[in-house]
Formats: C-alpha cells, structure tokens, sequence
C-alpha cells in the first residue's frame, strides 16, 4: 500500500483530532454546565463537612477503580486496528473479549480491595458503620461499570461522537439523581445513590451504542478463546501492564491526595480540596480528551505514514496544547474566585487558592498532553511509565512532607512540582523519541 506523504498523513490525522475532540469536548461542555449545577446542590445541601465525607467516598472508590481497571480501550485500539484492516473479524472479536476479561477480573478484585479499605481506614476518614457499608456498594457499582472495552470499539471504528453521547450520561444522571435526592433524600446516602445510577446509565449506553456500532464488523463470540488474543498479539500483555500501571500512578495521586488531606486536616479541609481539585479538572478536561484523540491518531500515523508525518503531527499537537493551556490559566486567575463563589458559597471561598494551585498543575499537564501517547504509539512504553512513577513518588513525598507543615496549601504546591517535573521528562523523552529519524537522514 503506498504511503501518502508526511505532511498529507499528519494534516489527516489533525483534522481527526480536532473533530474527534471537539466531539468529546461538545459532551464535556453540556458537562460541565451540569456540573456546576449539581455541584451547587451537592455543596448547599451537604455542607462543607458532609460534603467532606462524600468527597471521601467518591475518592476512595475512584482510588480503587483507578488501582485495578486498565485502560482496555488502548488495547482495542493498538491491536484491533491491525485486525480491522486485515478484514480479521474474529481476532478482533478475541481482542475485545480478552479486554471484557480483564475488566471483570477487575471489578472483583476491586470489591475485595474496597472491603478492606474500609474495614482497615473507614473510622479514620470518619465514616460510621453504616456509611461503610454505603461505602462499599457504591465501590462496587463503580467496578462493575468499568467501561473501557465498550469505548476501545468506539474508537476503533472513530465513532468519538456516539462515545461523547454515552459519556454525558453521567452529568445527566448526576443532575436528574441530585434533583430528585435533594428533594427525596437531602443526605450523603441519596447523592450517593444519584451517583451509581448515573455510572450504570453510562455503562449501559457505552454498551448499547459499542454494540450497534461494531454489529457485523466486531466478529462471531464463539470465534476462539479468548485467551488466545495473548498468542496472536505478541506484547499485549505488556502493553496491557504498562497502560495499567501508568494510569494507576499518573491518578492515583490526585485521588490519594483527597485521603491524605482528609487524614491530616479531617473531612472540611479534605471538601475544600476535593472541590478545588474537581473545578481545576474541570477547567481542563480537554487534557484528557485531547490525549484520546491523539493517541489513536498516532498510533495510526506511525503505522501507516511513517516517521515524517508522526513527527509534524507531535509538533501541531504540541501547539495546539500550549494554546489550551494559556487560555486556561487565563480563565481561572479572571473567573475562578466569583465562580467558587457562585456554585459552592461563601464557605468554600477559602479553596480559591488550591483551586488556583491545582488548575496551575493541571495546565502544565495540558501543555504536554502528546508526549505520553507519542512514546506509547512509538513502543516506548516502559520509558513512559518509568517516568510516571518518578513523578508520582515525588508527588506522594511532597505531599507527605508539606502537608503537616503547610496543610492544603502544602498538598497543592506538590502538584505543581511533580506536574512540572514530570512534564521536563516527558518532553525529553519524547524529542529523542522522534530525533534519531531526523538524524538517520542527514
């Protein structure tokens, strides 16, 4: 098959990128005006401490899901493409299947994991019995609503629109269910209630929309073992670690922070954080989204244009990420102080300064967004995650040394170091990732 040219394959590939995250960014845009919605309820009705205590849950479970799932939909991405182009159904078929494997080995590994969080640390973050028990079944909601095999068919097949439609299930849910527990239950156990319902409404619209998608190209389900997809995909096993392990470590942090702040400075200081930590997100949800475009389109940019146009297309990438970044930035120092405001009260003011500090960090990892999907599409997986676990360690460490000294404030200040050491490192990598082509041709 002939190649189109560098500039021709990276031109396609960014169109691609900008129409798939302008699909995601549309559903995260009726997002995050439900978010502002329902976070207004959850905070006015809980009050800074329940609302420290909810905080604590969701972290903790989104802890374990974090620990435990793997980001599947890479590998139905990275390995079903080969198979989808060479009219392989059936392998493909086994891919996804071996990917569902992994997820419900996931989920129960997560049950038993929440379990024994709860039983171990449950009256250290202030939870009673009961709220333990509430606890734990909505950890379990969240692990049997992984829904990563689903969103790897959506991809696959560049149906990024159908998937931005499932992912606004969750803001919906969220503010239907918070509507309906502010007027039925005004407590922590009914917006936990409206949670959960509002995964399993994702998870099932994930499933229903991958389904009607994939229909007659995704192959038979009896077509082989599952187990076989390790065979036929020589290195999916490490890959699937890698991805696994790196997810864990780059969100592990930024949930183990809430717990933290919550051991050391108790429920109120823990809902500052976390509503600081969830606005800065917010602000920069176009990171993640961004990083999902882009890894498919360089993955198959490597694959089918060559080095040439995997190089441009980084270097747009990287443009258009510093872009984001500064006009960001620039939205949380002129509208983040009235916007906390407005959505939580006057008693959440005081998380301006976090909510500053953490949106800081998350726009440094906006900046670099490409470097990491560029070394996982150039097979230099293990490098990447090598650095997350730098980075991670010395976020968890300054965290662990400035939080006794200077509280919030303290954990938020390591965000910002660890995001900016670990985007130096990220960059590094990634330049010489593409710079020995450059010199094998001169």
């Amino acid at each position: 098959m002939k190649r189109k040219s560098g500039s021709g394959g990276a031109s396609d590939g960014f169109a691609r990128i900008l129409a798939n995250t302008g699909w995601l960014l549309g559903g995260k845009g009726v997002g995050a005006v439900l978010s502002l919605a329902y976070l207004a309820i959850v905070t006015r009705t809980l009050g800074v401490a329940d609302f420290g205590r909810f905080a604590l849950v969701l972290s903790a479970a989104n802890v374990i899901k974090t620990l435990v799932s793997f980001d599947s939909w890479q590998i139905v991405v990275r390995y079903g493409q080969p198979h989808l182009a060479a009219g392989n159904s059936d392998a493909l078929n086994r891919v996804l299947r071996f990917c569902i494997l992994i997820d419900l080995a996931s989920a129960v590994a997560g049950g038993v994991i929440a379990g024994g969080i709860i039983l171990a640390f449950g009256s250290l973050m202030e939870l009673s019995a009961e709220m333990g028990w509430q606890a734990w079944l909505f950890c379990m909601v969240m692990m049997i609503t992984i829904r990563s095999s689903p969103m790897g068919i959506l991809r696959l097949f560049d149906r990024f629109d159908a998937s931005a439609l499932a992912e606004t299930m969750i803001p919906v849910g969220r503010m239907i269910g918070a509507g309906i527990a502010l007027a039925l239950m005004p407590t922590i156990t009914g917006f936990l209630i409206a949670w959960a319902a509002a995964e399993l409404l994702c998870a099932a619209a994930y499933w229903m929309l991958a389904l009607r998608e994939g229909s007659d190209r995704i192959g038979r389900w009896r077509a082989g073992r599952a187990l076989d997809a390790r065979h036929e995909n020589p290195g999916i096993v490490g890959f699937l670690t890698a991805t696994n392990l790196q997810t864990t470590l780059s969100s592990v942090g930024q949930q183990v922070a809430v717990l933290i702040v919550g051991l050391f400075v108790g429920p109120t200081g823990a809902g500052l954080y976390r509503l600081a930590n969830q606005l800065a997100n917010s602000l920069t949800k176009i990171s993640s989204l961004l990083s999902r475009s882009i890894f498919v389109e360089l993955t198959r940019t490597q694959s089918s244009h060559g080095t040439d146009a995997l190089r441009t297309l980084f270097r747009r990438t990287n443009r258009l990420a510093l872009i984001a970044g500064a006009v960001i930035i620039a939205l949380i120092l002129t509208i983040g102080h009235p916007l906390l405001g407005l959505i939580a009260g006057k008693a959440f003011l005081p998380a301006y300064p976090l909510l500053l500090m953490l949106g800081i960090a998350a726009c440094v990892d906006l900046v670099g967004v490409s470097y990491r999907p560029l070394l996982m599409a150039t097979d230099r997986a293990s490098l990447s995650l090598r650095i997350t676990f730098i980075a991670t360690a010395l976020l968890l460490g300054l965290q662990a040394a400035l939080l006794p000294l200077y509280g919030t404030v303290g954990a938020a200040a390591a965000n910002i170091v660890a995001a900016f050491a670990a985007f130096l490192m990220m960059g590094l990598a990634s330049r010489k990732a593409v710079e020995p082509q450059d010199a094998a041709r001169t």
